[in-house]
């Protein structure tokens, strides 16, 4: 790789002396604020034009003559004129600076508040051959938006994930998370889920580091294609125009914890040796306390009896209280050899710690007992990686780019310290309730009234446990250590990408491009492993130590924060159960405690299947045309394809029985596939006029195979009446997607936007899992895998508007709103196991409702918003066995957030910055909105600091 690069540099520095000949103009569209990019360089007179890049670049190639009229324009700016006197090649023109349009606007263009956001944005969306949706770092920073899920949550028609209060995955109308493609600079971000998709974990990404977001609804052919839902770009800073160092501090405080947090980035970039080099470095921290409850029911589905199902199994008190830490470094480094060849280089690094000691307090109605769980969670997740680039321009008509990239995620524990095996150290103690319970129906279960055969249960809200001797309380000196877990959770994920891209200006109505990228990822995951330790003596074996009470180990203050679940009615707090200290729950892992305390391995053998390697290589290649027939009318043709060679490594277990004897044997399985998607796309882009877009778009997308369903890992169970065999199935084909598209779009002379469009995607090959008989040597087997089983489709549409109301008099015309609004319906069909029925039901993390809504304020200084932000409720998970009664749902979420910015001096800003003012949990039931299965409360959270403008 040193030796490539070395090359490379070598080459360029000679090319730097060779004088091309070409005829053409290329310069820097900048503003007081910096870099424009978006903005439209015309020849008038003529449909010959050119769009700056990232960084404000252009060049607009032109036949032989001597000077020219020229018009740059820029969204929100004053339109420049001007003559250009020609060169007999290329003409250089260095930065040419637009100014703000002079009137009530341009006050507010001044004083930095929509410069840097709208403008930028809508130049970039508006000239756009992809329909897309964009938002810049000043507009992320004018809400308390602090990672890279959190500042995408309000672009129309995007939906997040929350955990535990904070954003952390990010999907595109509708569709599953793993259907988005979360894309760093072009290029596809590796996962870490430990669940085994492909979605991308955001919340390691702090806001800070990022420049812009694109979002692509309908991508073009030099777009990875892997997006049915459509594709998230996060672009990382590049090196300013101009030198550039800024400072941000701020202080806050959890309402539920009860503790503070800060926050803090620092940004400087600048050009050295008359510009031709260029860097900028941002760092950012974020560290905060935070503590959720959460209400948890499980309920009896694996009953045989029908009528059982709905029965509670068991309701579950669970306190987190504990700290994250998010931190990050970004770079970008460019060098200028001459107006001709660039080469740059950006990477970054972040890291994010969550830890947090967990508390569980059980009620088990089944066994009729008490279960405190504690266990100490430090989860880190880390993303790091580089890239090294070029683009070079050969001749009057040919341009070339490359990138090579490196980057790689992983997920993992580090506790407990006192074990070689690592992961989530889980502790149980169990108490048993001697008295038993009242208020259960008939047939001896416990109910909610909604659901019990003869009427007899509780509210789920105003829950009573209904102990038959209200004095039988959770007691430490009666809470005897029953189990200890270790639950593995550790997942890699590295990607190597080489990419060139070639763009040949036929002339100015046609635009050749094409290109080819290859990558490589590996894989390495280990989900659900569990080490498992229990006492002999809770086995029953003679002369072994007695069991350990809770009271006798070392223990600390419950964390009681802001109260104990005071959101419901009732007061919970007998269930508080002063916890052990973390070091005191790492020495029960201790070879030597483990010993002493007579704890057996009892650990299963399906450890083995449940960990696996992956290789997977695409060879992607394009090739697209750019044809404008009239001023008016942009056409966008081409076809892409990926051909992808895929290679998993697993473990198969097989477990017969001879007698009495059980015996397992465990067999190293390899298994490859290969397969190509050949996908054309079509986009036509006509300018109604000056302001207004209609865009149509056909695009064929897919979406490969989670890894979770390709393991190639398999249960064989001869020990069960009819065998059973559980794998996964490497041969799955990816789900694939005809999408069109149709969006109008017009932009208002003070810095708004009206738009509004349809949508359909007609999907083939949904994965879901499948339950069928197969004969093997003669036996037939009960096999579940993964499989190709259903075809769907996605209907919805979208509207949005972003009005300055600069009509209204006097200091009213500073107000402005925002809003939008996405409509989705999808159906897809699924099989129910042992039947013939298929069921139809939406995508899985599909909401019918999507909206935001913004009222702001921006004048002489002055900035405030209050935003909303509302998801309806979606199917998150599908029991094929039970049916849709027995599906589990999020139900629908509200937040309200706050901001607020004053200009103290030209450079010095103040802010507050507002979460979850409305305090909404988040919820998710089994089938009926009333059976809960989780209630989840964060309380708010507020920060204020300064950002300081020091060049």
């Amino acid at each position: 790789m040193k030796k490539f690069i070395y090359t490379y540099i070598f080459a360029l520095t000679l090319f730097s002396q060779i004088d091309v000949m070409a005829q053409g103009i290329q310069g820097k569209l900048i503003s007081a604020e910096g870099a424009l990019p978006g903005a439209t360089v015309r020849l008038k007179g003529s449909n010959l034009a050119a769009i700056s890049n990232e960084n404000g670049d252009f060049r607009l190639m032109l036949s032989k003559q001597t000077k020219v009229d020229l018009q740059f324009s820029f969204i929100g700016y004053e339109n420049l004129d001007t003559t250009i006197i020609l060169s007999s090649n290329l003409t250089a023109l260095g930065n040419i600076t637009l100014k703000p349009a002079n009137n009530t606007l341009g006050e507010v263009i001044v004083k930095g508040f929509v410069a840097g956001s709208q403008s930028k944005a809508y130049s970039i969306k508006k000239n756009a051959i992809a329909i897309m949706d964009v938002v810049v770092a000043d507009a992320i920073g004018k809400l308390p938006d602090r990672n890279a899920a959190e500042a995408i949550q309000r672009i129309q028609g995007v939906a997040v994930a929350r955990y535990h209060g904070e954003a952390d995955q990010a999907t595109v109308r509708g569709t599953p998370f793993s259907w988005t493609s979360t894309l760093f600079n072009g290029s596809r971000l590796p996962s870490a889920s430990v669940y085994g998709t492909r979605a991308s974990i955001l919340d390691a990404v702090p806001s800070e580091m990022i420049q812009r977001v694109e979002v692509s609804k309908a991508i073009t052919p030099d777009m990875e294609a892997d997006a049915i839902g459509g594709s998230i770009n996060f672009v990382t800073k590049t090196a300013p125009a101009k030198r550039v160092l800024n400072v941000s501090a701020a202080g806050g405080y959890n309402a539920f914890s009860q503790n503070g947090s800060t926050n803090g980035s620092l940004t400087f970039g600048d050009r050295f040796f008359k510009g031709k080099l260029g860097v900028v470095v941002t760092g950012a921290f974020w560290d905060r306390n935070w503590g959720t409850d959460s209400y948890d029911v499980s309920y009896n589905t694996g009953s045989a009896v029908a009528m059982d199902r709905t029965s509670v199994n068991s309701i579950m008190f669970k306190r987190y209280m504990g700290k994250r830490q998010t931190y990050g470094l970004t770079y970008g480094i460019e060098y200028k050899f001459n107006n001709n060849h660039k080469i740059y280089s950006r990477g970054l690094w972040d890291k994010f710690n969550d830890i947090r000691p967990v508390h569980e307090s059980y009620v088990d109605y089944t066994n009729k007992r008490y279960q405190y769980n504690y266990r100490y969670s430090h989860y880190q997740t880390g993303l790091n990686g580089f890239e090294f680039g070029g683009e070079h321009f050969f001749g009057e008509k040919l341009k070339v780019d490359w990138l090579a990239s490196s980057y790689i995620s992983r997920f993992y524990l580090e506790t407990p310290p006192t074990n070689g095996t690592k992961g989530l150290p889980i502790s149980t103690f169990r108490q048993k309730i001697n008295g038993g319970f009242i208020g259960l129906s008939s047939n001896g279960k416990k109910y909610w009234n909604f659901d019990s055969p003869d009427g007899i249960g509780q509210d789920p809200l105003l829950f009573d446990p209904m102990l038959a001797d209200a004095n039988e309380k959770m007691d430490p000196a009666k809470l005897t250590l029953q189990q200890l877990v270790i639950y593995g959770l550790d997942t890699e994920e590295a990607d190597q990408n080489m990419q060139v891209n070639f763009t040949h200006e036929a002339n100015s109505q046609l635009k050749l491009k094409g290109g080819l990228k290859y990558r490589v990822k590996n894989r390495d995951a280990s989900f659900g492993t569990t080490a498992v330790f229990v006492p002999n003596a809770a086995l029953g074996v003679p002369n072994s130590p007695a069991l350990i009470p809770l009271s006798t180990l070392p223990r600390e203050e419950f964390p009681i924060g802001a109260g104990y679940f005071n959101p419901l009615e009732l007061d919970y707090s007998a269930f508080i159960v002063n916890p052990l200290t973390p070091q005191g729950l790492f020495d029960l892992y201790s070879p030597a405690a483990l010993t002493a305390n007579g704890m057996r391995d009892v650990s299963p053998a399906t450890n083995a299947t449940l960990k696996y390697k992956a290789n997977e290589s695409v060879l992607a290649a394009y090739l697209m045309a750019e044809y404008k027939p009239t001023d008016a009318i942009t056409l966008i043709g081409g076809i892409r394809s990926e051909s992808t060679m895929l290679t998993l490594d697993g473990n198969k277990l097989s477990t017969t029985k001879v007698g009495t004897v059980t015996t397992s044997g465990v067999t190293p399985i390899s298994q490859s596939t290969n397969y190509t998607n050949l996908l054309p796309m079509f986009h036509a882009k006509i300018a109604l006029n000056e302001k207004s877009n209609l865009r149509l778009a056909y695009t064929s997308t897919f979406s490969r195979a989670n890894f979770s369903d390709l393991n190639p890992g398999e249960n064989v169970d001869m020990t069960q009446a009819i065998p059973t065999i559980s794998r996964g199935n490497t041969s799955l084909k990816p789900t694939r997607a005809n999408n069109f598209d149709i969006m109008y779009e017009h932009y208002f002379d003070n810095l708004g936007i009206v738009s509004g469009g349809v949508f359909y995607k007609q999907l083939k090959d949904i994965v879901f899992s499948n339950r069928s008989m197969e004969s093997i040597n003669g036996v037939n087997y009960m096999l579940t895998q993964a499989s190709n089983i259903s075809n769907g489709h996605l209907l919805g549409f979208e509207i949005g508007i972003n009005k300055r109301l600069t009509f209204l008099p006097g200091f009213l015309s500073g107000l402005g709103v925002e809003a939008n609004y996405t409509n989705i319906q999808s159906e897809a069909s699924v099989p129910v196991v042992g039947t013939t029925r298929m069921d139809k039901t939406t995508l899985p993390n599909q909401s019918k409702h999507l909206y935001n809504a913004i009222l702001y304020y921006e004048r002489n200084g002055l900035m405030l918003r209050l935003a909303g932000n509302f998801r309806g409720a979606s199917l998150e998970t599908i029991n094929q066995t039970l049916g849709k009664d027995f599906y589990t749902y999020t139900g629908k979420n509200f937040t309200l957030d706050a901001s607020a910015s004053v200009q103290v001096s030209k450079r010095i800003k103040a802010f507050v910055e507002l979460n979850n003012l409305t305090n909404e949990p988040l919820k998710t039931y089994l089938g009926d909105e009333r059976r809960v299965t989780m209630l989840e409360w964060y309380s708010s959270r507020g920060q204020a600091g300064v950002r300081w403008e020091l060049f």
